[in-house]
């Protein structure tokens, strides 16, 4: 009887102590830019992806390491960590860059299924990851957004629309 009563007392405490924990917005992350970067290992693809991260909160997010996942057509496209540093200022924001790993039979797959005889302009991505902080500060995002694809080869530049 004693050792229910210490457990419903404990579990109140808890409950009450995540009561008082600050709540906060969800992260804003989008795609600010890709850019080739060096040279992957056989039949990979190594590209630099610059993430907008948004702070809405009035506190600020310190983080030291990032971890990114891009899907298309609802398959893994591209992944990448790196263990940068830094801090999205509270109610701002800060670029990131992440450099992800791109498989070309990865790649030469995803094309194949967007092969049904239709031109594509557009390419729908999702893309989830986190902001690793402290033990109990690491920032978790999920985002999703469209690439438009050049239609003329004088308009060759990557556009990203988050």
């Amino acid at each position: 009887m004693m050792r229910a009563f210490i457990l419903v007392l404990l579990a109140a405490f808890a409950l009450a102590g995540c009561a008082g924990l600050p709540s906060s917005d969800p992260i804003e992350v989008t795609v600010a830019g890709v850019e080739p970067m060096l040279p992957g290992e056989g039949l990979e693809v190594r590209l630099l992806v610059k993430l907008r991260v948004q702070n809405p909160n009035d506190a600020p997010i310190d983080y030291t390491g990032v971890y990114v996942k891009l899907d298309v057509l609802n398959k893994t496209f591209a992944t990448g960590v790196s263990d940068e540093a830094g801090t999205v200022p509270r109610f701002g924001e800060a670029v990131i860059g992440v450099p992800v790993t791109v498989s070309v039979v990865r790649m030469v797959h995803q094309m194949m299924g967007m092969l049904d005889g239709k031109p594509v302009d557009k390419i729908n991505y999702e893309m989830s990851g986190k902001l690793n902080g402290s033990a109990f500060r690491t920032v978790r995002f999920k985002s999703h957004g469209e690439f438009t694809l050049p239609t003329t080869p004088a308009a060759a530049s990557n556009r990203v629309n988050p």
